[in-house]
């Protein structure tokens, strides 16, 4: 097996600390017991090689070898060929996982982050923009809660599923928005027990604070 690097910023505002991407891939990475190591690019000065890597100058991304991968759902899928803990290989159970995948982040996740950007930037007021914001995120979460309340985790065994969708649910939470969401929230409070997310939470809270 090749070494796995994962390549994110040497610092970031306090404000994103805790929630930067690489934090979903070093949670797979430490479900499966993956062997990595971690390697910093400026946050304030970007170069052509970050954008060879991130073509759009964000993070994380993973090497692999000769390969590179961006965006954490594929760098998630891709690492879930390693690991039974993150990806299953019965192919209707990894349907179903790769399912929530992409709907974690193309259907959750793409109502949570408009509206929690309006928040960060103080906007959050009573603007049409925000009723319509705050309209559509509430009924993305209607229907995760609806699933939530009969399940423990999205596709039976914990999986790279659940990595992204309670992620993207802590964002939210994080500003008390699933507060009417009982099976949410306590599917967000599972997965931030569980002892790979607390380690990965320290070493990016860590790694951050190293650079101040």
């Amino acid at each position: 097996m090749n070494e796995l690097i994962l390549t994110t910023f040497d610092w970031v505002p306090e404000m994103p600390r805790g929630y930067v991407r690489d934090l979903r891939v070093r949670w797979a990475l430490e479900e499966a017991g993956l062997p990595y190591r971690v390697e910093s690019v400026p946050f304030r000065d970007r170069d052509e090689e970050h954008f060879a890597h991130q073509p759009f100058g964000q993070v994380p991304w993973l090497r692999d070898g000769e390969v590179s991968v961006f965006e954490s759902g594929a760098i998630l899928l891709h690492l879930g060929s390693y690991s039974e803990a993150l990806l299953p290989t019965e192919p209707r159970r990894r349907v179903e996982v790769m399912e929530w995948v992409f709907a974690a982040l193309n259907s959750v996740e793409m109502a949570s982050l408009p509206w929690s950007i309006f928040v960060f930037s103080g906007f959050s007021d009573a603007t049409p923009e925000w009723e319509r914001l705050d309209a559509f995120l509430q009924a993305r979460l209607d229907h995760v809660e609806a699933v939530l309340a009969e399940r423990t985790w999205l596709a039976g065994a914990f999986s790279i599923a659940d990595i992204l969708m309670a992620d993207v649910l802590r964002l939210v939470g994080r500003f008390d928005r699933l507060e009417e969401h009982p099976a949410c929230r306590a599917y967000v409070q599972r997965a931030c027990e569980r002892p790979a997310f607390k380690k990965a939470l320290e070493d990016q809270l860590a790694h951050f604070a190293a650079a101040d």
